[in-house]
C-alpha cells in the first residue's frame, strides 16, 4: 500500500462534492455553505484556471477536508499540494501523479473504468479507486462485478451520480465514498444560490447518515 490513507484523511466522511468553481470569488462562501449543509470534505477540481487559488481558500476554511480532483499531471499534483490538497483524485491512471502524490506524502485516488485498469493500479499498491464515470459504465452493476474479484478494494464512484442513486452506491460495503457535482453545480455558483448548495448538501448528508 502507499502508506497514505485516503479513509483516514476523510475520517468517515461518505459525501464528497465534487465542485468546479470558475470564480476564485465564490470560494468561501461556498465553502460556508457546504460546512453549513454538513459537509466535512470536498474535492476542487483543476478545470478552471484559478483553481489552486480556490483550493487555497477552500482549505484555509478549516471546516472541510479539501482535496483536487480532475489532476492529469505531476505538476498539477504538486500545485495542489501546495494550495493545501489533502488528496488528489485523477480521471484515470498515470503513473507520474501516482508516483509524485507518494512522493508529497497525499493519497492518490486514480479512476478506473475496468479490471484491466484496476489491476494496474493494485499493482502499483493502491488500495482505493475511483470509479469513472459510473453512471454511464453501468452504476451500480458495475461495482459489484468489479468489487467481487477485488475484495480488498474500496471505491470511490464519481461520474452521473445524483441524490436518487447515491443511497444505491453507498449500500455497498466495498464504497468509501460517493462523489458528486449535483449539491454545488456551475449554475448554482452563477446565480450565487448558497442557500440551495447549504440545502442540498445538508440533504445528501441526511440521506447518507441512514
Amino acid at each position: 500500500m502507499t502508506g497514505t490513507d485516503l479513509a483516514g484523511v476523510l475520517d468517515g466522511c461518505r459525501i464528497l462534492p465534487v465542485l468546479t468553481v470558475p470564480d476564485p470569488g465564490t470560494a468561501g462562501p461556498l465553502a460556508d455553505a457546504l460546512a453549513a449543509g454538513g459537509a466535512r470534505c470536498a474535492e476542487v477540481t483543476f478545470r478552471t484556471p484559478d483553481a489552486a487559488q480556490v483550493l487555497k481558500t477552500m482549505a484555509a476554511h478549516g471546516g472541510l477536508v479539501v482535496g483536487a480532483g480532475t489532476v492529469l499531471t505531476a505538476e498539477q499534483a504538486e500545485r495542489a499540494v501546495a494550495a493545501g490538497a489533502r488528496f488528489v483524485v485523477s480521471p484515470g491512471y498515470d503513473g507520474d501523479v501516482v508516483a509524485r502524490c507518494r512522493e508529497l506524502g497525499v493519497p492518490v485516488v486514480p479512476g478506473i473504468a475496468t479490471a484491466t485498469e484496476l489491476m494496474r493500479a493494485l499493482a502499483a499498491g493502491l488500495d482505493t479507486v475511483k470509479l469513472f464515470p459510473a453512471e454511464p459504465l453501468g452504476g451500480g452493476a458495475l461495482l459489484r462485478a468489479l468489487a467481487a474479484p477485488f475484495p480488498g478494494v474500496r471505491f470511490v464512484p464519481t461520474g452521473g451520480i445524483g441524490l436518487d442513486r447515491m443511497s444505491d452506491y453507498l449500500a455497498h460495503p466495498a464504497v468509501l465514498a460517493v462523489g458528486g457535482s449535483w449539491m454545488a453545480t456551475p449554475g448554482h455558483l452563477e446565480r450565487g444560490d448558497f442557500a440551495g448548495i447549504r440545502r442540498l448538501t445538508a440533504e445528501a448528508v441526511e440521506r447518507s447518515a441512514r
